[in-house]
């Protein structure tokens, strides 16, 4: 390598890694609302909350004063199985482009579940095993938080319940039978193990389900199990916590050799990746130390930012969960089964619906089958076939790249590789086979979700 010229990966050695998570909430002026009792629309209290989630972890989501959150030593030694994890520059992709933009991607995808969701499992189980519990429910979309999940109780021996939403469980058996490998139960939802999903089934029969249906049941299965708690993959403000990791690695790792990013872009369906990314950067932003321009990109076929409006709303389609205020499409709205990715999510993360609302950064949705486009190219120029949740920020930053060949702007863009694709095939052989469609929801179907939004004094959109 030439002096001064950047690798092709960026590592960190073990003692360059972070020893603490970010709490982006601490540098916000305008701070997430406070969520809600669903049944009296009162701000949830922590006994409240500790009947559902572990009480270190209400701690988290609780806390907005303190910047940097320690990591505990038990869960360092589990990141280092696989971090640090590298920050890539995509020079095949540049010269593919012939764009004079500068294209990094952190790469999540190098443990063996395949995506980023593991460094949240393995801090929610540990705080489960601490508090003495005997097992932990939740839901999964795509299958990757369910499989991070499994692995880190497994790891624990911890019991582990998921409900994986209907049309995945039917379109990625080999996901599903990965979870099951790791010794979790997998059902899918919406089921009839549960009053919720019967209640759903009646109401929407032959549905594939959606992310607000499985939340409900893994949370009605959690409160009716005694030594069980329910954990989250995305949306809670600490699972945005945990996956800080992400950026404040990419962070270092840039600063060593005096990389500055001008665009930063992610992948959006609850926000985790995204908000975990973004977050290091964003508090430079917030403090005013420096600017940066950030890009959720989520799909045309469940654009809660793009489309959907700022307000309190439940966090699960059976109305048990707390309310959050957020960019919501209504807990009622259920996405086309037609979409690939897990980005399903009726709603978006607190932190980041605050921190669009207030605008320190910007949305854009995609459609389907120009993500996969997106995500073959990759494929063909980084060697690397990306999941289809990351190759929703894979498309925007080759459009970015593209305006900077058009304006001649070299511009240095960094985003998220949230994971990978080798259980997402029958997706690709839909694409390569040119058999795949584009969803868009109408504005009656978009309606008919926020209509479902509860209306009570405070609640104004």
């Amino acid at each position: 390598m030439k002096k001064n010229e950047i690798p092709y990966k960026i590592y960190l050695s073990e003692e360059e890694m972070p020893r603490s998570w970010y709490n982006v909430r601490a540098d916000m002026k305008n701070k997430p609302a406070p969520l809600l009792n669903p049944q009296t629309f009162k701000p949830i209290t922590e006994e409240e909350l500790e009947r559902v989630f572990c009480k270190d972890l209400v701690q988290q989501e609780l806390n907005e004063t303190d910047r940097h959150i320690p990591i505990p030593q038990e869960i360092l030694d589990f990141y280092k199985m696989y971090r640090p994890a590298p920050l890539t520059r995509a020079y095949c992709l540049e010269k593919k482009l012939q764009t004079p933009a500068k294209i990094y991607y952190k790469f999540e995808g190098n443990n063996t579940s395949g995506s980023h969701k593991l460094n949240s499992a393995i801090a929610q189980a540990y705080y489960a095993k601490k508090q003495g519990l005997k097992g932990v429910t939740t839901e999964t979309g795509a299958g990757q938080w369910g499989t991070a999940l499994a692995m880190a109780c497994a790891y624990l021996d911890l019991d582990c319940i998921v409900y994986q939403v209907k049309c995945s469980y039917e379109q990625k058996p080999f996901r599903r039978e990965v979870i099951r490998t790791y010794g979790a139960q997998v059902i899918p939802s919406p089921s009839d193990t549960t009053s919720v999903g019967r209640k759903i089934l009646q109401e929407f029969p032959g549905t594939g389900g959606s992310l607000g249906c499985a939340i409900s049941e893994a949370v009605e299965t959690a409160v009716s199990r005694e030594g069980y708690r329910y954990v989250l993959g995305s949306v809670l403000s600490q699972v945005l916590l945990h996956q800080s990791i992400i950026g404040l690695e990419a962070k270092l790792a840039m600063d060593k050799y005096n990389i500055v990013p001008d665009i930063i872009i992610g992948c959006a369906g609850g926000g985790s990746n995204l908000g975990g990314l973004i977050s290091p950067f964003m508090g430079e932003k917030l403090r005013g130390e420096r600017d940066y321009r950030f890009i959720a990109v989520e799909p045309a076929s469940c654009p809660s930012l793009t489309r959907g409006v700022f307000a309190y709303d439940y966090c699960d389609t059976g109305k048990v969960c707390p309310l959050q205020k957020m960019y919501t499409l209504g807990s009622g709205f259920m996405p086309s089964a037609n979409h690939a990715g897990g980005l399903r999510y009726h709603g978006m993360s607190a932190i980041l619906s605050q921190l669009y609302h207030d605008g320190y950064m910007e949305a854009r949705s995609v459609e389907q089958t120009e993500v996969f486009q997106a995500a073959q190219l990759f494929a063909r120029t980084e060697g690397t076939l990306p999941a289809p949740e990351s190759s929703h920020a894979i498309k925007a930053a080759i459009d970015e790249a593209l305006r900077c060949k058009e304006t001649g702007e070299e511009k240095t863009i960094l985003f998220g590789l949230t994971g990978t694709g080798y259980f997402d095939m029958k997706a690709y052989e839909s694409f390569n086979n040119g058999t795949m469609t584009d969803y868009i929801p109408t504005d009656e179907e978009i309606k008919k979700g926020t209509d479902g939004i509860p209306r009570f004094e405070g609640n104004n959109f």
